[in-house]
């Protein structure tokens, strides 16, 4: 398998490009990629020791390094892209499309998104994320009724990342509900999920994967064994389809997309942009 090494440069976190980055090299399983975050590139001595570090990778493999770059400085972005590499920059690919479309220049200024702050949806992400946490792993299933969703599912199934996700994302108060082996017994819900059941939405995970990832935490236990995870797997799925609750099977799905699958199935729309 070839390696590449990758660079995500931004004069701002960064986080944009490296997404939109690892979206498409995501797409070439047949290479194996190094990535380098590189933040907060917004002086010339901070380009040159970047540039310094692409010559370097370059040197070392004699193949020319991925460069992602959301940088808005064109000088900066000028001095990048002259190192050995394949420079794509974010800017230079649609900001001069969309100056065109406008028949204006942009401003060339950075932090622009962050000057786009909302107060309000900022602190209603904060209250989301606090929800969440007071709501993890069947904590407070009284307070169901201020939920927007309720996720349900067994033991290491996501419940959890694909909550705090959508706090922080979305601004969704999430609650997550672990089904135990007593509550499986029953194959119901308990009276505090069937007063919220519309707001009810299901984890599953192949039992392979589900049996790997316990073992992590809990080698050789009953807990980690193939026979509980399928077993739990199973009656979780029968109790889905006698309540009516939609569900996904997360074991393919990055929590990102777990997240938009679920929003797009039960129609919920975003409390911020």
């Amino acid at each position: 398998m070839q390696e590449r090494s990758v660079f995500f440069v931004s004069d701002q976190t960064g986080i944009t490009i490296e997404a939109v980055g690892r979206s498409l090299i995501s797409q070439f399983d047949q290479v194996h990629f190094i990535g380098n975050r590189a933040p907060y590139i917004d002086t010339d001595e901070k380009v040159q020791t970047i540039c310094q570090q692409i010559q370097q990778a370059y040197d070392e493999s004699q193949t020319a390094p991925l460069v992602f770059s959301s940088i808005i400085d064109a000088q900066h972005r000028q001095m990048i892209a002259e190192s050995p590499c394949v420079f794509m920059d974010i800017f230079a690919d649609y900001l001069v499309r969309l100056e065109q479309e406008f028949g204006c220049p942009g401003i060339g200024k950075t932090g622009r998104l962050h000057g786009m702050f909302d107060s309000t949806k900022y602190m209603s992400r904060i209250e989301a994320v606090d929800f969440v946490l007071g709501h993890d792993d069947g904590l407070n299933t009284h307070n169901y009724n201020a939920a927007d969703l309720i996720l349900l599912g067994v033991s290491r199934s996501g419940k959890t990342p694909t909550c705090l996700y959508l706090a922080m994302q979305f601004g969704l108060r999430a609650a997550n509900y672990p089904f135990t082996e007593d509550d499986e017994r029953y194959l119901s819900l308990n009276e505090d999920l069937k007063k919220c059941r519309d707001k009810c939405f299901g984890l599953v995970i192949d039992p392979q994967r589900l049996h790997e990832i316990r073992s992590e935490r809990r080698p050789n236990s009953t807990y980690a064994s193939m026979a509980q995870c399928r077993q739990e797997i199973n009656r979780l799925l029968v109790l889905y389809e006698h309540e009516k609750i939609p569900y996904l099977n997360s074991t393919n799905f990055s929590i990102e997309e777990i997240a938009t699958q679920i929003l797009a199935r039960k129609g919920m729309a975003q409390r911020f942009e």
